[in-house]
């Protein structure tokens, strides 16, 4: 039996036959291989987007802001 936390619980997923090792194999692979992808294409495009989207900080602080408004008036008239 695996000594750490997660491979133990690799290994009682593999154990109940869900997936195959080289399936579990391939999406790790994968979401690696897509990880590096993805930061590959941020960094090609990283120009374009300080000029392009310049300010949309403040599009994100408005979103997070209403949704903590929405949890607020939740539990204000929820009491």
């Amino acid at each position: 039996m695996p000594k750490y936390k997660l491979s133990k619980q690799i290994h009682k997923f593999v154990e109940k036959n869900m997936f195959s090792k080289g399936q579990l194999f391939f999406a790790g692979f994968f979401i690696i291989a897509f990880v590096i992808g993805m930061i590959y294409a941020y960094r090609k495009d990283k120009a374009l987007h300080a000029l392009f989207y310049k300010g949309n900080y403040k599009i994100l602080l408005g979103f997070i802001a209403f949704v903590i408004l929405l949890f607020i008036i939740k539990i204000v008239f929820k009491h």
